[in-house]
């Protein structure tokens, strides 16, 4: 029976008996459908053949015929994209009223605070005669009920009036379920708490806590319910920043760190205004769904089309922190298109040019077929604060995303620090500037190396570049970036398969609230640090000076002289070593061309010898010979060719022979070469054989990782016994030969340091001052407490601006709330929720400043002082306070 023949058999047991009053019914010889239906008649008929819905067609007449006319559907000729497309286009139409009935429900809210929504609608318009009604499902976070919500005539729309009701719909036209916005808010803090939180695993937890089967269609009704709700939230926060000034662009960025951004008149000058650090993480990939369909993927990609099945929408993010992809792209294709970030050109400026091989594009390729965004790419302040981010699409850390990043800051800022004319940037490596736009080379902007990417970095470069020994840094070490990741990362399940809108939305929610409700809480604890510096100075005073006397040092100017001993020797040394290679490498040429000329004569020697007859295997004998001439003749050519190049680089006149004590000077370094690489070879191995060793030691380790390693070590012994042996016999071949090394003394060693591979360098720099270990402790400990002393006066400075900032702020945001309270009540609470955000660590923040100042030693002042530039907000409090929105 179908669906429509079992509703006509229902309809007539509520209709009750339909034929003309005027005919006869046999009761004996006829049926009722209603008897039929609850089961005491049987109906002795197949319906096999139709004849059930002739005899219904015959017992209901023409309400059957009505019926089926009404239960026909229309059918739905649209696609899925354009469903969705009508449904944004109809809520960004109906969006003023419904930021307009969502203030003044903001608004109204708070005289019913503590009461849920289903507490709420027993007395919402019980005195409005003229209100409507509509019947629709809610759903809240314990409770999920269809009631009726009263509409009122002022309401522009039925999205309006469930929106004055606290109910957020799916549909701009007719909904039949809506989500409290309570609800919304619960799940939009939860998420932001716990980034993986899916919209499926919280529709799953409504669906537990309400007793309710779960199906897909109710996660993408609170997709829909939760973009309306954030879309509203969004356009909020812009109607309040417009209200109390701080609308205008970039305005956000100037004044995302109270610390490092809100300067004041006549602070003390520091070497760098601004200390951030940029990098990209490639956790937070996003894959990209190709068009099933392979005809049309080779078409898209004919046309260099993106291979995606993705609806596209309209539905975009607008936001200082995110940089559009146009924007990014822009440096790629307009600045500089020989521009490369990982070259060799300018070995001189960053000695780590062209040692940054992972995320060159040709390694990071094979991804591109399976992620259409690769990752973020971000820059924060020293405080954490997140300053610019971007998607790194189909791409790796090209060039065009730092550059991006640092014009962006250098635009922004240009006119806008007052403590110093210097950015310092911690990235991999030094960024052109002749790749920035004009306007943006009028501040100084300063690569530095962080302190845990230090380690892989050049000795020269650290020396240049790292934080250990750069003037003005601090105790800073530039990796906040690493930090923030770290926390980032528990982002990347929930956005994994998410569209580029949804992928982009959950980012910018998630560091939007990090910088609000984390880095903000968290800005004086670090500020606090000013206690670490105090400690480093008062047990530097104390250790230094016994240092120093016992390195026979008397003045500390002379620890900054070793770090520049250390430097040119560091740079002379690679000169040097350069230079010993090409003649290393010559010495080899010329014995390879002599040894191809050795060849050459003894063919050529052999071809011309009489034979004793001219029989068959003469004949070929003679080709061979020809053929090996002919190859003797090609290597010595080569072989001759080198050597004229080496001699050109070397500016060497005519070849060196056996009796030239250049000749002999370039053999002992080959001998010494080949004993040093012999010493590398055995050292490596002995120390992973010293650390399998210590791991199938250690406690909790299994047996079967035990075997395991035992396996290896066996192995491994076979591989030192051919190293021990090359050892020994490059070793009896130097002029002075090294003692031969046994294989029961060679596999006792149990430290790196018994091996002491300073002794055969090139030059013994191992008695230098700054190469022993007291003088490096010396040097180390010197350099902290110059840091420590240029962290001090830093954080005096920040300190008072974060002072300054907190009374600036809660007072102007005190006028805004008076000012807007009888020109817009609902902006005015706004505000005040805003306020309110603020100011729950207002108390805190307060606390901590005081434990600073009550540090001994502390040389700083909490006296607040004056804005260089406008305050909080860009009206200033003795001139014009507010422009009213014209959108409301």
């Amino acid at each position: 029976m179908s669906a429509d023949q079992r509703h006509a058999l229902e309809a007539l047991r509520d209709h009750g008996d339909v034929t003309d009053d005027n005919a006869q019914v046999d009761d004996n010889d006829s049926y009722g459908a209603w008897d039929v239906l609850d089961g005491t008649q049987a109906l002795d008929i197949s319906h096999g053949g139709g004849e059930l819905q002739e005899l219904t067609c015959g017992i209901a007449g023409d309400f059957w015929n009505a019926h089926s006319r009404q239960s026909v559907c229309r059918k739905d000729y649209q696609s899925r994209r354009d469903r969705t497309q009508c449904r944004i286009e109809a809520f960004d139409y109906q969006m003023p009223a419904l930021i307009t009935v969502y203030l003044t429900r903001s608004l109204e809210r708070d005289e019913k605070c503590g009461m849920g929504f289903f507490e709420r609608q027993k007395d919402v318009d019980a005195d409005d005669v003229n209100a409507g009604q509509v019947f629709i499902e809610v759903v809240d976070i314990h409770h999920a009920e269809k009631v009726h919500l009263s509409i009122l005539s002022s309401n522009t729309y039925l999205a309006s009036a469930l929106v004055r009701h606290g109910v957020i719909p799916c549909s701009p036209i007719n909904p039949s379920v809506g989500m409290t916005i309570d609800c919304l808010e619960f799940y939009r803090i939860a998420r932001q708490r716990c980034p993986n939180f899916s919209i499926q695993a919280f529709t799953k937890t409504l669906c537990d806590l309400q007793g309710k089967r779960f199906h897909s269609y109710l996660s993408c009704q609170l997709s829909i319910t939760l973009d309306l709700y954030l879309l509203i939230c969004t356009q909020v926060r812009s109607l309040v920043q417009e209200a109390i000034g701080q609308s205008a662009i970039d305005w956000n960025l100037k004044h995302a760190c109270p610390a490092c951004l809100y300067a004041l008149d006549a602070e003390p000058q520091l070497k760098f205004s601004l200390l951030y650090a940029m990098d990209g993480n490639n956790s937070l990939k996003r894959v990209l769904k190709r068009v099933p369909d392979k005809e049309h993927a080779e078409d898209l990609v004919s046309r260099n089309i993106p291979q995606s099945s993705e609806l596209p929408t309209s539905q975009s993010i607008v936001d200082y922190h995110y940089l559009t992809r146009e924007y990014v792209d822009s440096f790629a294709d307009t600045l500089n298109p020989q521009v490369d970030l990982f070259n060799d050109d300018d070995e001189d400026d960053n000695p780590c040019a062209g040692r940054w091989k992972n995320m060159k594009d040709d390694k990071t390729k094979w991804m591109w077929g399976v992620f259409d965004e690769l990752g973020i790419f971000m820059a924060v302040c020293r405080h954490s604060f997140t300053l610019i981010i971007a998607d790194m699409v189909q791409s790796g850390e090209c060039a065009k995303y730092p550059l991006t990043v640092v014009s962006r800051l250098l635009d922004t800022f240009r006119h806008n620090l007052g403590r110093g004319y210097d950015i310092g940037c911690r990235f991999k490596t030094t960024l052109s500037r002749s790749s920035l736009r004009p306007h943006a080379r009028t501040l100084n902007h300063t690569p530095l190396v962080g302190a845990f990417h230090g380690h892989a970095h050049r000795r020269l470069c650290q020396l240049d570049h790292l934080t250990t020994y750069v003037t003005g840094l601090g105790l800073e070490d530039l990796e906040g970036c690493e930090r923030t990741f770290s926390k980032s990362n528990v982002l990347a399940p929930a956005t994994r398969y998410a569209s580029v809108f949804h992928h982009r939305q959950a980012n910018l929610g998630y560091f939007e609230h990090n910088n609000e409700f984390e880095i903000y809480h968290n800005l004086t604890t670090f500020l606090y640090n000013y206690k670490q510096a105090l400690n480093i100075l008062y047990d530097g005073q104390t250790v230094l000076p016994r240092l120093m006397q016992e390195l026979g040092v008397t003045d500390e100017s002379e620890l900054e002289a070793w770090l520049e001993n250390e430097r040119w020797n560091t740079k002379a040394g690679g000169k040097d070593l350069e230079q010993e290679t090409l003649q290393m490498e010559y010495w080899q040429k010329l014995v390879n061309l002599s040894t191809s000329k050795k060849e050459l004569d003894g063919t050529a020697w052999s071809l011309t010898m009489p034979g004793s007859s001219f029989g068959q295997a003469d004949v070929s004998m003679t080709v061979r010979l020809k053929t090996a001439c002919c190859h003797a003749l090609e290597n010595y050519e080569k072989d001759l060719k080198i050597v004229h190049d080496l001699e050109m680089k070397l500016g060497v006149d005519k070849h060196w022979q056996l009796e030239d004590i250049e000749w002999q000077n370039a053999g002992w370094l080959v001998v010494n070469r080949k004993y040093q690489l012999a010493l590398d070879t055995l050292e490596g191995l002995i120390v992973a054989r010293i650390f399998e060793l210590s791991k199938m030691n250690r406690a909790g380790t299994g047996y079967k990782m035990q075997k395991h390693i035992s396996k290896a070590l066996q192995v491994q012994s076979a591989a030192i016994h051919t190293a021990l042996d090359c050892y020994n016999l490059t070793a009896r071949a130097l002029s002075s030969p090294r003692p031969a090394l046994k294989w029961e003394d060679v596999v006792e060693y149990a430290f790196l340091t018994d091996f002491e591979l300073l002794r055969d360098a090139h030059e013994d720099i191992s008695q230098c001052p700054w190469a022993t270990p007291s003088g490096r402790h010396a040097m180390d400990l010197y350099f902290k407490m110059c840091h420590a002393r240029e962290e001090i006066e830093r954080l005096n400075v920040e300190i008072r601006c974060v002072a300054t900032y907190l009374q600036d702020e809660r007072h102007y945001l005190e006028e805004c709330e008076i000012l807007l309270h009888t020109l817009h009540p609902g902006l005015a609470h706004q505000v005040q929720i805003l306020r309110n955000t603020r100011g729950r660590f207002l108390d805190y923040h307060c606390q901590r400043l005081r434990d600073i100042v009550g540090l001994p030693g502390f040389s700083g002042t909490l006296l607040p002082g004056q804005a260089l530039h406008n305050g909080p907000g860009e009206l200033t409090m003795d001139g014009v306070h507010y422009v009213h929105p014209k959108s409301i």
